[in-house]
């Protein structure tokens, strides 16, 4: 009990500041979970919607990876604890799929609801990451080929849901963008091991069912 109280503090600790601890949170991530993780280029200070990327119109913020790119993303700890030393407010992006999850993302308000539809239907649903306009529920990972065919398959499907697959991205809790803060909505279970994900059939098929009968609309955010 006491390895499995320490991981929960390690994953949400603040420092003495009460700034979040985020070398902690990139370590669980990269050494315990083995998400490939590297820092995401910072919010532009002279203005918290803008990023501190060249792109003037970049519309994720703080929440994308810019120097080093997304192929840095690693699970070494030494290389880990230098990025976050050097940066310690960077925000935490992860590299989805291969070894890590991936994810399909939809607006806040629309996954809100979705979401408490599916808690009434009983389904078991992993850890979902909230940022302000966005929410992501992580899935287990899945080829281009399996979502073509799923998507496919489909008579519907809501143009604003996001697919962070092999190749993508998608910026992890505590970490603070040009949108605001990235928290967890469902917060992985503390264990010795990486977070419990489904799989993607089962959320997109669920969502999109949600959304359906619902009523709700998800607009293109």
């Amino acid at each position: 009990m006491r390895e499995i109280l320490g991981r929960r503090r390690r994953l949400l600790s603040r420092r003495n500041d009460g700034r979040p601890d985020m070398i902690s949170a990139a370590l669980t991530f990269a050494t315990e979970w083995q998400w490939p993780v590297l820092p995401g280029v910072a919010p532009d200070p002279r203005g918290l919607a803008r990023c501190g990327c060249p792109d003037p119109e970049c519309t994720v913020p703080g929440a994308h990876p810019f120097d080093p790119g997304l192929f840095a993303a690693t699970t070494d700890e030494r290389m880990v604890r230098w990025w976050w030393s050097n940066r310690p407010s960077a925000p935490i992006v992860m590299a989805t799929g291969g070894r890590a999850p991936c994810a399909v993302s939809l607006p806040a308000l629309a996954a809100s609801r979705a979401l408490a539809a599916l808690d009434r239907q009983g389904m078991r649903l992993g850890p979902v990451v909230a940022a302000p306009h966005r929410w992501a529920i992580l899935v287990a990972p899945y080829s281009m080929e399996q979502l073509g065919e799923l998507l496919y398959a489909k008579d519907f499907v809501p143009g604003s849901l996001r697919f962070h697959g092999e190749g993508g991205y998608l910026a992890l809790p505590p970490s603070g963008t040009g949108h605001g803060e990235i928290r967890w909505e469902r917060a992985p279970l503390p264990g010795s091991a990486s977070p419990w994900v489904p799989d993607v059939e089962a959320v997109v098929d669920a969502v999109v069912e949600a959304l359906t009968r619902t009523g709700v609309s998800a607009p293109e955010l």
